[in-house]
């Protein structure tokens, strides 16, 4: 395996991810921003962060799998959250429950970090989610 996923002795805890990740490999997979919208481009779950959620990490995988990769191989997950406020936390692990198992997605989840932002690219989209992967 290429990545591997860990929390050492003393950090911060608990928490649903690992502190860090360390990898090995010649190709490194970023995937954009992904967000709550079909393949027509259509928006998915207005107003509901969990399902937008679901919706961007679904559209994550998609894009890991174009490159050969899946959520075993992401070394660093990025999510961009609309409005940010702490009783937002139960929506947010919410909609990673909503497709844990489907995706296959690690528990803990590898490195992360939720940034709270003003607004994304457009008016209804609530979150986005980057992936960064390696490949031997």
């Amino acid at each position: 395996m290429s990545v591997q996923l860990l929390t050492p002795p003393n950090m911060f805890g608990p928490v649903p991810y690992h502190h860090v990740s360390i990898s090995t490999g010649a190709r490194h997979v970023h995937v954009a921003g992904q967000i709550a919208r079909d393949a027509d481009g259509t928006p998915v779950a207005p107003g509901d962060l969990a399902g937008q959620l679901a919706c961007a990490l679904r559209n994550t995988a998609r894009g890991l799998a174009g490159a050969g990769a899946t959520f075993a191989d992401v070394v660093r997950l990025r999510f961009f959250v609309t409005d940010w406020t702490p009783d937002k936390y139960a929506s947010f692990l919410d909609g990673i429950n909503q497709v844990a198992e489907e995706l296959a997605l690690p528990d803990p989840l590898p490195p992360l970090s939720a940034i709270g932002v003003d607004y994304l690219f457009e008016p209804d989209v609530l979150v986005e989610v980057e992936a960064y992967a390696v490949l031997d």
